[in-house]
């Protein structure tokens, strides 16, 4: 490398440099620096240090060649505006007895964080906690219809709690709120109105008839996302994902003919959900946004409120003041009913925005994985803690439709994945 024989002379002020000054000269072992050049310079340099003179110009000269880096001290001019290169350099100091001590080796790396180095370890957490909630929400939400037999008003309690969580979570920059127009409202605003309409059904279900039941009614979703992807979008679905759906709508058949729990309510209010879930993804789509899945899912909700409120007031406001909150109360006492009310929201929101966040880290084939199993795990768990007696057409039924959904959920990933792979290879 050729040297930099230029001098640069710069104005120090004095009372900066009260106790040191830079000399080629006088040096101290308990003083000296030791810079070691990776690949820019051939050679160590030293740096000097001193007791600082009274009244001395400093002027440096800065030499680049491999030798020792001198100063000589400080011009009051700056002669030459010639700019000069540093080589990343590492720093070795001499402690008291003259050894030398390491202080850095060039540019300090920060240190990886825990879920830097174990992803997949938070990935599974993540995963775990996604069932977790779903379970705790769909026990704990039957439990309450036991004695409080009120859907509409109990979904938009759900909603209500997770809409205050959220704006908790705004106010504390937790995430941090992403600004809305009224376009972006006007997109979100079809996608609120199939949240809240398959949210309600949802609950109705489940209010109806076993948990089990419902959960293996809504197995039917893909059915009809296929359904609607195929007539509704125009998009072309292969006829393999067809086949797949075959053990679903037989499965859902034969557990529904032998269900003990069965009832129309029940099985028409999950099958109004599966279509109107089928739509919001549909809008979801159309109204795809740079704004992350937390914001996104916090002004659905929102909106969804507002959709809640005037059936529950409509359909079962005067029930309630009659006796529907006078008997819940008799029954189970007013903490337990308001903590219920509470709890159930809190869950409700909770694993809905930790699938969200699931399912952002994973590939699509893990994602269809997590979506099968979350619903094994639901009815699984139902069966156990209610003690639900189901024949055994039911439980085989319910199997095939699970089986087909997992059919149906890989044949799909896998189409994906090489839709993925053919566009990054055209794009590159």
């Amino acid at each position: 490398m050729a040297s930099v024989g230029n001098q640069i002379h710069l104005l120090v002020p004095r009372s900066r440099f009260s106790s040191l000054y830079l000399s080629p000269e006088r040096s101290s072992p308990n003083s000296v620096l030791l810079l070691k050049s990776r690949s820019v310079v051939s050679g160590s340099s030293r740096l000097a240090f001193s007791p600082l003179q009274q009244n001395r110009k400093l002027r440096a000269q800065f030499d680049f060649s491999g030798k020792v880096l001198r100063f000589s001290g400080l011009n009051p001019l700056l002669r030459q505006h010639r700019s000069v290169e540093f080589p990343t350099v590492s720093a070795a100091a001499a402690d008291a007895d003259g050894r030398e001590i390491n202080i850095s080796d060039g540019l300090a790396k920060p240190s990886k964080s825990f879920a830097e180095k174990y992803p997949a370890l938070i990935t599974g957490f993540f995963f775990f906690m996604w069932y977790f909630l779903n379970v705790i929400f769909n026990i704990l939400n039957k439990k309450v219809y036991n004695y409080f037999p009120y859907p509409y008003f109990v979904s938009l309690v759900h909603l209500l709690v997770g809409v205050v969580y959220c704006l908790i979570s705004w106010g504390v920059g937790l995430p941090k709120r992403a600004p809305i127009d009224k376009d972006l409202l006007l997109l979100l605003t079809p996608v609120a109105l199939c949240h809240a309409l398959g949210h309600v059904m949802s609950n109705v279900s489940f209010a109806a008839v076993a948990v089990s039941f419902t959960h293996t009614v809504k197995a039917l979703e893909p059915f009809f996302n296929a359904a609607a992807s195929q007539f509704v979008l125009g998009h072309q679905i292969p006829l393999s994902l067809w086949l797949s759906l075959a053990p679903v709508v037989i499965g859902v058949s034969m557990a529904s003919l032998t269900e003990l729990s069965f009832n129309w309510t029940g099985f028409i209010s999950a099958m109004i959900s599966n279509i109107a879930f089928t739509y919001r993804s549909i809008y979801s789509k159309k109204a795809m946004t740079g704004m992350d899945s937390t914001n996104v899912y916090a002004y659905i909700s929102i909106i969804a409120l507002f959709f809640c409120i005037p059936p529950a007031i409509l359909i079962e406001g005067p029930k309630l003041m009659q006796h529907g909150f006078s008997d819940a109360i008799a029954k189970v006492g007013l903490y337990k009913f308001l903590s219920d009310l509470f709890w159930i929201g809190m869950f409700y929101h909770l694993y809905n925005q930790l699938a969200t966040n699931t399912l952002e880290r994973v590939a699509p084939l893990t994602h269809a994985v997590g979506n099968v199993l979350k619903r094994v795990f639901v009815i699984g768990f139902s069966i156990v803690v209610f003690g639900n007696r189901i024949s055994t057409q039911t439980g085989i039924g319910t199997a095939i439709a699970i089986a087909g959904v997992a059919m149906y959920s890989l044949i799909k990933a896998n189409i994906e994945e090489q839709k993925r792979k053919a566009a990054a290879t055209a794009a590159s």
